[in-house]
């Protein structure tokens, strides 16, 4: 009898065991999973830091050539404004001069629409 008893309590042991056993198994396929997702979600989360890397790198060179392109049509036009002040003053020149001025504002109005769609 003594023996017996020993049995019924191993058998609740290796009953319990399993029951461990299968519980360990569905928490680590669980966590597979969860590291599966957080995997995937990091790839997309890197996919979007170098797409927005490549437009900040655009824009970063478009404001580089606008910037350029502002240098160039300010000292044009302070060029022509000298040109008019000295004196040479022609229906031509007052257009020209007219027109560097509006050629510089729809430039930063063409770069502001640029950044507010971005």
């Amino acid at each position: 009898m003594c023996c017996g008893n020993q049995r019924r309590s191993l058998s609740p042991d290796r009953h319990l065991s399993r029951r461990s056993r299968n519980n360990n198994a569905v928490v680590v396929d669980s966590l597979r999973v969860r590291l599966a997702e957080t995997e995937a979600r990091l790839e997309r989360v890197r996919a979007r830091e170098a797409e927005l890397t490549r437009r900040l790198e655009e824009m970063k060179r478009f404001v580089s050539v606008m910037e350029i392109v502002e240098s160039y049509l300010k000292q044009r036009f302070r060029e022509q404004r000298e040109y008019l002040t000295r004196g040479n003053i022609t229906s031509e020149n007052v257009q020209v001069a007219g027109g560097l001025s509006c050629c510089l504002d729809s430039q930063v109005s063409k770069y502001l629409e640029f950044t507010e769609n971005e």
